[in-house]
């Protein structure tokens, strides 16, 4: 059994990993959000589509990399988990739907981020584009979700650690199978 630090101590590793990952679900979800956004799609739908790609990832690095399966507990189902994945980013994705929404229409934060158009062009420069003029609700549309990443990201971790990648224990009058370490096969014998 482990110690209270010992816990404490892989908690923190475990929530870096989720927040390895975290930065690329993140950058999946914002790459996937402005080619649609670019592309003329509602910023809100774009956010959408973001959403269902990066969780897609999530599940797979989070099953794989930050909440391995636990062997003394019982076996997760996989298409369970995907659906606990997806639910319980749902309701991270409302929020952060909730907060561009009051980022891009009621605040119109991109007002304070007019530096960000220029940034872009310079990058567009890079390429041979031509500059453009970043209005606004444009600015907006791109600055919203990055402000969202520092509220929503913790909320998911904590979701994702203590539901959707729990594990029950095992109880003690279940049959466990014994794992077989040894390096003969039994059938050559």
């Amino acid at each position: 059994m482990m110690s209270g630090e010992t816990k404490k101590a892989a908690s923190f590793i475990q929530f870096i990993k989720f927040g390895l990952v975290g930065v690329s679900n993140t950058l999946i979800n914002y790459i996937v959000y402005l080619i649609f956004f670019s592309l003329g799609v509602p910023y809100l739908i774009a956010n959408a589509i973001g959403f269902i790609v990066s969780v897609l990832n999530a599940y797979f690095w989070g099953s794989r990399f930050v909440f391995k399966e636990d062997e003394t507990k019982e076996k997760r189902v996989w298409w369970k988990v995907l659906l606990k994945t997806y639910a319980s980013y749902l309701f991270g994705f409302f929020l952060n739907t909730f907060l561009l929404w009051v980022w891009v229409d009621v605040v119109q934060v991109g007002q304070y981020f007019v530096f960000v158009g220029d940034i872009f062009n310079w990058f567009l420069s890079i390429f041979g584009g031509a500059p453009k003029t970043y209005d606004v609700p444009t600015l907006s549309g791109i600055v919203g979700p990055i402000i969202n990443i520092f509220v929503v990201v913790p909320i998911n971790f904590v979701i994702n650690k203590f539901w959707a990648y729990r594990q029950k224990n095992i109880s003690p009058d279940a049959k466990v199978p014994e794992k077989n370490d040894d390096i003969t096969d039994e059938e050559d014998s």
